[in-house]
């Protein structure tokens, strides 16, 4: 039997709704994941480098990144998360309302682990966030702390 360890999430979303979503998709699978919200760029690179009001949060095992955000957009964070020695090898995953080709090939070209395009449909974006979820937790390995 594997033993399971939670993993810290940072949701980078500005859209109230689909924060609401993706906390739901992550109850759901009760592995007990720690899901972390922040709504702007801005508070994404603080919560990341454990600065200000965010200097005593753990260090997340996965970012579930928005690219339309306020402050600073999603571009922006996976630039600095990825040019980061200390962040680098935090897996980063998009997940917009883009379906921009343009937007696709620049997120791959700041070196984004994945890149999903949000549907919708309430039950398919619960799906997508579910599989997001149990793919970083049980097919993935993780570096460590």
């Amino acid at each position: 039997m594997s033993e399971f360890r939670p993993i810290e999430v940072l949701l980078v979303e500005d859209d109230p709704g689909d924060v609401l979503l993706c906390q739901e998709a992550f109850s759901y699978n009760k592995v007990g994941n720690n899901l972390h919200v922040v709504n702007d760029g801005e508070q994404a690179l603080a919560f990341l480098r454990s600065e200000g009001q965010y200097d005593s949060v753990p260090r997340p095992d996965l970012v579930l990144l928005d690219l339309n955000l306020p402050r600073v957009n999603g571009f922006e964070v996976l630039e600095e998360v990825k040019k980061d020695p200390s962040l680098r090898s935090i897996p980063v995953v998009i997940l917009t309302t883009s379906e921009a080709e343009q937007d696709i090939l620049r997120g791959y070209n700041l070196h984004a682990n994945a890149y999903i395009t949000k549907p919708v449909d309430f039950d398919q974006f619960t799906r997508v966030v579910r599989q997001i979820d149990e793919f970083f937790v049980t097919v993935v390995k993780l570096p460590g702390k």
